[in-house]
């Protein structure tokens, strides 16, 4: 017979919505402990143990802060870099573009060598309202209209470079700049826009604005309008002025023009005027949309690449309590 002997027995943790007996198999796994960092007290482990997690943590923990701000500034650093490129090469080929403005019209003998001031006396086209400041000989109504088209094109860059955003890169006077763009050679125009590319520096502080370009900003919808009407007007005085003249229909016309530019020096510069003055007026324009009027940018960005149409848009729908 075996007696057994049964020690008191000890009383039992009791533990909340949790049974004593296990209901998982033997061979099953036992659940795993999850240990908070606070939990573990650092002071329980060996000295070297402890620095080798004091070190890992730090590592860790720096170099995954560190990620994300090298990226941002790589990326940022390569767009900047592109930016720099490509401001870079527009200068170049600006600069390159007046010297070879300047050497083919005025310099090398392959411009035409005629030059003839005879449109000058119907300049604004002041003849065809009934003004006559001086006699002067009646000339072909598609030279006076090609002549008047890009004075009046002209005239309305005024407030454009009056409101660029950019105009204090340029150190020179805007005043004079326009000047000699409006009554001498369009060519000033093209270093003007080479230099506004320039980086921003901190000498490049808002400048006063002289009497002529406070006129010109605050009059800029009357300058549209007179601009504006000036090219239109050209335009249609060009192909059905003094039709009673012996100036043909449009047809003989065109053919005037055509060879009206192989022979005039005036009027070969003025084509090369109104190409550079369709590229220009775009650029310009999309460079200051944050002048027009919010209600207004769609359209003026959308005008901007029809010649004249563009910037009389832009100068209708300035917002002059932005440049006030």
């Amino acid at each position: 017979m075996i007696t057994m002997s049964v020690a008191a027995a000890t009383p039992l943790p009791c533990f909340k919505n949790h049974s004593i007996l296990s209901t998982k198999s033997f061979n099953s796994k036992p659940p795993r402990r999850h240990f908070d960092n606070a939990t573990i007290s650092s002071q329980s482990l060996p000295p070297v143990q402890k620095q080798r997690r004091i070190h890992l943590t730090r590592t860790v923990v720096c170099h995954a802060a560190r990620r994300k701000p090298t990226v941002a500034a790589d990326a940022s650093k390569a767009s900047a870099e592109g930016n720099d490129n490509v401001r870079r090469v527009l200068q170049i080929v600006l600069w390159a573009a007046e010297a070879v403005y300047i050497l083919w019209l005025f310099l090398l003998p392959y411009a035409p060598v005629r030059f003839n001031l005879s449109a000058l006396c119907n300049f604004f086209l002041v003849k065809v309202v009934g003004i006559r400041l001086i006699d002067a000989p009646v000339l072909h109504p598609m030279s006076e209209g090609l002549f008047n088209f890009v004075i009046g094109w002209t005239f309305m860059f005024a407030p454009l470079l009056f409101t660029d955003c950019k105009r204090d890169r340029y150190k020179g006077s805007l005043d004079v700049l326009w000047g000699f763009q409006m009554f001498l050679t369009n060519t000033f125009l093209i270093p003007y826009m080479a230099i506004r590319l320039n980086e921003a520096g901190s000498e490049d502080t808002p400048r006063d604005c002289s009497q002529l370009a406070s006129v010109m900003t605050n009059g800029a919808p009357i300058v549209g309008l007179i601009g504006g009407a000036i090219c239109l007007l050209s335009t249609l005085w060009a192909l059905y002025g003094r039709m009673d003249g012996d100036f043909g229909g449009i047809t003989e016309r065109w053919e005037f023009l055509v060879s009206y530019l192989g022979s005039e020096r005036l009027a070969y510069a003025f084509i090369w005027d109104i190409f550079l003055y369709i590229i220009f007026q775009a650029w310009l324009i999309g460079d200051n949309l944050q002048n027009v009027q919010l209600s207004k940018v769609g359209t003026v960005n959308y005008l901007r690449f029809v010649p004249v149409v563009g910037l009389t848009a832009y100068l209708l729908f300035l917002n002059l309590d932005e440049e006030q």
